[in-house]
């Protein structure tokens, strides 16, 4: 006997309902990729205003240094803390609430007038308002909407925004600085984190609202009502992540990520102003990094969702030694500057979709803002010696010299950490279900 064909209304009310579904995960995708932008664009300025500080303050580089890594630390910090808050109450609430302590640290940290209040606005306040403002927020909001199939391109995508945030903000705040000073220009950027807050709307909703993975098969929006991840307590979660070897190998990763991003991102322009690179140079090869990283970011997504992740991590890690020591052996010139800044841009925030993808694959999405807060921390953690460690190298050595091969040691110790992280899922016992 065949089988009875559906009812018309029924098929074009399935059709309205998966059609009206791709539109709110692409809602969702833009929010976040701009609310990234954003983040990430503002903080990215800051090694900008590092001998403006400097001269104000009448301060070493290390002190500029110290602040971006106190920064750091609460950022990594807050960093689990915001995402345990975004899987509990909902992404939108901490956005809302990050983007205005964001601009509050902004605002003072342009008028600050001694070093306490640099540490206190550029490093303490920004950094909790950065905790509950950038990825582990935004990725895990994004990555509970989004199946297995497509969760790492999406990924891919909101990180690529970010870097475009880095590209089109650092633009955008040399030439407001060129006419309007500095001061001016930071008092400016802190006002257009409060924009987050707006865009945070499309984002909300908890952990509950995860999607279980589709059926092998089916369509990535699945017609059958969307079920809540499994039901694991946080705690168990946590207990299983903290005593699984390839989760501290990815935290590991991580953290050497954050030593490189971090020295990079506050030593870069000093270090080429040290070697008489003209401002022009230097501040084109630093937006390049932010540019070709949008290219970097998105094809790490894209890869990540056809290929192993943890392979990829591991040449992305060794490519990055390569290409810093290169850098450093190479007479400096514009063509080997600015070739640095392509280079390293590519190879800038891929780890972020393929480590936020990971985490997710491992432990589900259930509590991925808070697990992946734990692995941003460690990021956080190399982020502090990378800004201050670089800091207080240069001005016991005269120069950035040492920091750039600690920079290649760290590189290939985590390649080589990511060629063992098991990316598999993780198996739940019953007791982890129920406890």
């Amino acid at each position: 006997m065949s089988a009875t064909p559906p009812h018309p209304t029924t098929s074009r009310l399935g059709l309205h309902r998966r059609s009206q579904d791709q539109i709110n995960l692409r809602v969702v995708l833009v929010a976040g990729s701009v609310i990234a932008a954003i983040g990430l664009g503002v903080r990215s300025t800051f090694g900008l205003f590092l001998n403006d500080f400097n001269e104000a303050l009448g301060t070493e580089t290390s002190t500029f240094a110290l602040a971006i890594g106190i920064q750091n630390l609460i950022w990594g910090i807050g960093q689990p803390i915001a995402g345990a808050m975004a899987d509990r109450y909902g992404s939108a609430r901490v956005l809302a609430s990050g983007s205005l302590v964001y601009c509050i640290g902004v605002v003072m940290m342009a008028r600050a007038s001694t070093g306490l209040q640099l540490y206190l606005s550029g490093g303490f306040i920004i950094g909790v308002g950065l905790s509950a403002t950038s990825f582990a927020v935004v990725l895990a909001s994004i990555g509970r909407r989004y199946p297995d199939n497509r969760r790492s391109t999406a990924l891919g995508i909101a990180t690529a925004a970010g870097s475009s945030g880095q590209f089109l903000f650092v633009q955008f705040a040399n030439r407001l600085d060129s006419v309007n000073g500095w001061q001016t220009t930071l008092t400016v950027l802190g006002l257009v984190t409060l924009a987050i807050a707006v865009l945070a709307w499309p984002l909300r909703g908890n952990a509950d609202d995860a999607l279980t993975p589709p059926l092998s098969g089916r369509s990535a929006i699945d017609e059958r009502p969307q079920q809540p991840a499994t039901a694991e307590p946080l705690s168990s979660a946590l207990r299983r992540a903290g005593t699984n070897r390839s989760y501290l190998l990815l935290c590991s990763g991580f953290f050497v990520c954050g030593i490189h991003v971090t020295f990079i991102a506050t030593h870069f322009i000093p270090y080429l102003e040290d070697r008489s690179v003209s401002d022009g140079v230097a501040g084109l090869a630093w937006a390049l990094v932010g540019l070709t990283n949008i290219v970097g970011s998105y094809a790490a997504g894209a890869l990540g969702a056809k290929r192993p992740k943890a392979p990829l991590l591991a040449m992305i890690y060794a490519a990055r030694g390569a290409v810093i020591v290169a850098f450093i052996v190479l007479p400096v010139s514009t063509v080997t500057v600015l070739g640095f800044g392509v280079a390293i841009g590519l190879l800038w925030l891929s780890t972020v979709p393929l480590t936020s993808a990971i985490v997710s694959q491992q432990f589900g999405t259930r509590h991925a803002g808070t697990l992946f807060g734990m692995v941003f921390f460690a990021h956080q953690l190399g982020a502090f010696a990378g800004a201050y460690g670089g800091g207080w190298l240069a001005d016991r050595t005269g120069n950035y010299t040492a920091s750039w091969w600690v920079a290649v040691a760290f590189a290939i110790a985590a390649a080589f950490a990511s060629l063992f992280i098991d990316e598999r899922p993780q198996s739940i016992d019953a007791d982890s279900r129920s406890s």
